[in-house]
């Protein structure tokens, strides 16, 4: 049994973003974690800044000069087999939020399990707090979680892969589940409805926003297991403490057996 570790994460695009992300950098180093997906690093400079504090993780993926792709950043400390970034559909209504290109980043990994096909993504926001089918948000995120299955089964069958990211949609939505039986997916945390972003006396009861989903492939058998993590304040440089994000993370444990006779 080979296991591999991966962390996802909403990394919070404002706030004290150099000093969260230079507390977050050593506890990336101590975790053991192999990949590292983050959402909301919008600008080259906070990827700069990662790199220095993260020197385990040599090899990154993240796409564009000045702004990345999407706000999305992937650290491994495998190798990066080859990366790509898709952009979801431009759609209504207009917001500032498409300005940051929102998308998913696909990825090949080789792990000591093998090569794994690793998806970071960040679908758009539901400023009315309101999944049903009617609404013009679910509409929106309908239309991204379309594109996004037709990129998971664009992989090949022979590879296994997981998805990770933040959804901006309830886990037990049915817009979230009909995609998932869609793509091929089983979501690690099906059935547990705790949330993954910090509560606010605005938002007191926040949904389950992030997510791990996990295909196997036929010869290679693969289990996962996950739990949210960071959900602690830290101690910064300057010695304040703070949350190193307005989500929680969510570690996810997926363990490779030997595949079976051909």
């Amino acid at each position: 049994m080979t296991e591999v570790r991966l962390l996802t994460l909403n990394a919070l695009i404002r706030d004290d973003v150099p000093a969260r992300l230079r507390a977050l950098g050593p506890v990336l180093e101590r975790s053991g974690y192999d990949i590292v997906c983050l959402q909301e690093v919008l600008h080259r400079g906070s990827a700069r800044l990662l790199r220095r504090v993260t020197p385990g993780y040599e090899n990154r993926a993240g796409t564009g000069l000045t702004l990345l792709a999407g706000g999305l950043l992937l650290v491994s400390r495998w190798p990066i087999r080859r990366h790509r970034f898709a952009r979801f559909p431009m759609t209504r209504p207009l917001r500032t939020e498409l300005l940051m290109r929102k998308g998913a980043q696909l990825a090949v990994v080789d792990t000591p399990a093998g090569p794994l096909a690793v998806v970071n993504t960040h679908l758009s926001a539901n400023r009315d707090d309101d999944w049903s089918e009617g609404n013009r948000y679910t509409a929106i995120i309908r239309g991204e979680l379309d594109c996004l299955a037709r990129l998971v089964t664009g992989f090949e069958p022979d590879l296994p892969a997981v998805v990770v990211g933040d959804f901006n949609v309830p886990r037990d939505a049915p817009v979230f589940t009909r995609f998932a039986a869609a793509a091929g997916l089983r979501d690690v945390l099906a059935g547990d409805t705790s949330t993954t972003y910090r509560p606010t006396p605005r938002w007191p009861s926040p949904p389950a926003l992030d997510q791990v989903l996990l295909r196997p492939a036929a010869d290679r058998p693969v289990t996962a297991r996950a739990r949210t993590v960071l959900r602690d304040a830290v101690r910064v440089a300057d010695g304040r403490d703070l949350f190193l994000s307005d989500h929680y993370g969510i570690e996810a444990d997926l363990s490779f057996g030997t595949p079976g006779p051909a």
